[in-house]
């Protein structure tokens, strides 16, 4: 009797540790990144320019040198300290894997209530370059055009 009650006990150990082993799985790259883009686009709609900027890498470049990490935080710090509102809707992302790194290419859309970007409304169409630093993916490149 005392070793099937063993055997029971060891069986239901490993079964829990299997379990601690599944639930300690790492997020997958792909996920990762996805959730990157997910958290930049509701930091910026809420206006919180350092929650944009700690997923961008220090040396972003954003199309071609119109815009870098500290000019785009400085934009949305602007805009939050003016009052005006952003909407960011997210389409559809893909993801191609290129060695270590990632390029991931969506649409955006961007409204406001206020008049500080009129012009700049409207929809995108945005690839942007991911890489892992300590251990977290930042954005160090996109490029964007507007779309009708």
């Amino acid at each position: 009797m005392i070793a099937p009650r063993k055997t029971a006990c060891l069986l239901i150990v490993f079964a829990l540790f299997a379990l601690t082993l599944s639930s300690c799985r790492r997020t997958p790259n792909e996920a990762q990144v996805r959730a990157a883009i997910a958290s930049v686009a509701q930091a910026a709609e809420a206006g919180s320019a350092s929650d944009v900027g700690a997923r961008l890498s220090e040396d972003f470049d954003g199309n071609a040198g119109q815009l870098d990490r500290r000019g785009l935080t400085s934009m949305i710090r602007l805009l939050a300290l003016r009052g005006e509102h952003v909407g960011v809707t997210m389409g559809p992302v893909s993801i191609e894997h290129r060695s270590e790194r990632m390029v991931a290419t969506f649409t955006v859309t961007l409204t406001s209530g206020g008049r500080l970007l009129p012009d700049q409304l409207g929809i995108y169409q945005v690839e942007s370059a991911w890489r892992k630093e300590d251990g977290e993916w930042h954005c160090y490149t996109a490029s964007w055009k507007h779309s009708l």
